[in-house]
């Protein structure tokens, strides 16, 4: 149940009324009208932009219309005052029982609170972290990892049939590099040589046990052997070996796909090839050349016919490679071929997590995947900034290639799964974060996932306390709500309320982020009503002298422990009955 969307309709009514008398035409496009918060919260609880989206096609004046609607909104049970604000939106201030019946609302729907229809069975492919096999997942594969995870659970909530995959980028010169770093390590380990690692491979001490395997199994057999007779093989332990700790790592981040797709096996199968076919027969391959690059001299370029893919008539700067001059397809040939795997296996929508690097891909392979699908499939694609890791305020330093670099395994040990998962998403995700490993666990009203989890904590102990003092608080029938009347505990029902919208808005928009900003401000309200308490002992919980009013109050808190529990499990984080 949500009350903007009831509220809703009562606007459309008001509009079908006017429509009916002849004061509006009959053909209006209704679908821009909304309700929402207003920005000042001095104007009421609800605002509707409907007199000024509808005005122009109305042929008349926006402030006009807006006086037209409030006229019908006056008066109906549940509205208690209606304005109208320049340049024309119609404002409404609720009756306080339709906040109090949101408690009978959250109580009776439980874990599906919130829970819409927005997707309509939709099928989305969401695919995230695809971390390169070469090593485990370090802090900047996490931040991706949990934002797509928890869009993957905020869209299947809003009715959205989601199928979480993962990409193995096994193929091409990362793999050639991976194997050659483990190459190297095999003829340290049998002595044939002490020279450093060559520049370019990888320095992690991860691939050393790969190699050690590799001795074990082969003794001396690739010794002095040219690298064609074991560069395949070599690669190939490598990703086996780092995607066995991937997954490990994924399993500890409380991360479940449910595809994991090989470049590798896509490639052998064929697929770029019949890809090509695919697209070629729709006319959008050509043989071509490309302009210069930007910012390069031109006597540095020599213009070299390529197979191209007509991206531009699909939306993208220039048209695209789909094979390099040696032959080779290019990386993005195969990602094309992915995609149309994707579009193959059923997805009407697909989403990519990609780090922000990756920024100036998007434009091509959302043509791509235009054409692929003739128009049918869009892909969305979240970019996911750089995180900052600090210790104490110090900040460390990441570098794969140079060997300087914090695992992701490492932090959850130090921070726990629910603090990392949770603060990757205290920032959009296209804004960079900062994440220090001390003030991450500091136990204080500053630090989001404390304030939070420390809002259910404490609810969870008044329950206990209840019970001690035998209360039932298991029964909610016939609760008298309406002794719920203090501001405080009005405004803490009103933020409540709020869930199903901002679930549905976070999933329209991709933003899991929506969610833990919720959180936190409903975790505000809660708190600052505890407080009051602290003050005021006519506002405490438990009242042993006024039984009506501690089961309404037992009954509010339910509610709102449940709105809290039911959000951090879309984040991946557990809701706590105690802090230690």
């Amino acid at each position: 149940m949500n009350v903007y969307h009831e509220i809703l309709e009562k606007v459309h009514a008001a509009l079908e009324e006017l429509q009916a008398r002849g004061e509006l035409p009959g053909n209006l496009d209704l679908s821009a009208v909304t309700v929402e918060p207003p920005r000042d919260p001095a104007y009421g609880h609800m605002s509707t932009n409907a007199a000024l989206v509808l005005a122009r096609a109305a042929r008349t004046k926006p402030l006009e219309l807006a006086e037209a609607i409030a006229a019908r909104l006056r008066g109906l049970p549940d509205v208690a005052a209606v304005t109208v604000a320049s340049p024309g939106f119609v404002n409404l201030t609720l009756a306080d029982d339709v906040w109090r019946r949101q408690v009978e609302v959250v109580l009776r729907e439980g874990a599906d609170y919130g829970r819409c229809d927005l997707g309509r069975g939709l099928r989305v492919n969401v695919e995230y972290c695809s971390a390169n096999p070469t090593g485990p997942l370090h802090v900047g594969h996490g931040r991706g990892t949990v934002f797509g995870d928890a869009l993957a659970n905020l869209l299947e909530f809003a009715g959205y049939r989601v199928t979480r995959e993962y990409y193995i980028n096994d193929g091409g010169g990362q793999i050639e590099a991976l194997a050659r770093s483990i190459y190297h390590r095999y003829l340290q380990l049998l002595g044939q040589t002490d020279e450093p690692l060559p520049k370019g491979l990888y320095p992690i001490e991860e691939l050393v046990p790969v190699a050690e395997a590799i001795v074990e199994r082969d003794g001396a057999k690739w010794v002095g052997k040219p690298e064609s007779d074991w560069l395949d093989l070599f690669g190939r332990a490598g990703v086996q070996a780092m995607m066995a700790r991937i997954r490990e790592d994924l399993a500890l981040l409380g991360v479940r796909h449910d595809v994991f797709t090989s470049e590798r096996a896509l490639i052998e199968a064929g697929r770029i090839d019949e890809t090509i076919r695919h697209l070629d027969g729709l006319g959008l391959v050509y043989v071509g050349t490309l302009p210069p690059p930007k910012g390069k001299p031109v006597e540095d370029w020599e213009p070299t016919p390529q197979l191209l893919f007509r991206a531009t008539l699909f939306g993208d700067d220039s048209d695209r490679p789909l094979k390099r001059s040696n032959g080779a397809w290019t990386y993005f040939a195969a990602d094309v071929a992915y995609h149309l795997d994707k579009i193959r296996r059923g997805a009407q929508l697909l989403v990519d997590v990609w780090g922000a690097d990756h920024g100036g891909y998007v434009k091509r392979m959302q043509a791509a995947v235009k054409a692929l699908s003739e128009g049918r499939v869009e892909l969305v694609v979240r970019l996911c900034q750089l995180v900052k890791l600090y210790s104490a305020g110090q900040p460390l330093r990441m570098s794969k290639r140079a060997g300087r670099t914090v695992w992701l395994r490492d932090v959850l040990e130090e921070v726990g799964r629910d603090v990392f998962r949770f603060m990757m998403l205290t920032r959009r995700n296209d804004a960079p974060l900062d994440f220090d490993l001390v003030e991450a666990v500091r136990q204080s009203k500053d630090n989001p996932v404390f304030y939070v989890q420390y809002a259910h904590a404490r609810i969870c102990s008044v329950f206990r306390h209840a019970a001690e003092a035998g209360m039932d608080t298991g029964r909610w029938a016939g609760v008298p709500l309406e002794r719920l009347r203090d501001p405080a505990e009005l405004e803490l029902l009103r933020a409540m309320a709020q869930w199903p919208r901002v679930v549905e808005g976070a999933a329209r928009q991709f933003e899991p982020h929506r969610i833990a900003f919720y959180l936190h401000d409903l975790a505000g309200a809660f708190h600052s009503l505890w407080t009051r308490g602290k003050e005021e002992s006519g506002l405490r919980f438990l009242l042993a002298e006024d039984e009506a009013t501690t089961r309404a109050r037992l009954a509010m808190l339910a509610a709102v422990r449940i709105v809290l529990a039911n959000g951090l499990r879309l984040l991946g984080v557990e809701p706590l009955e105690e802090l230690h």
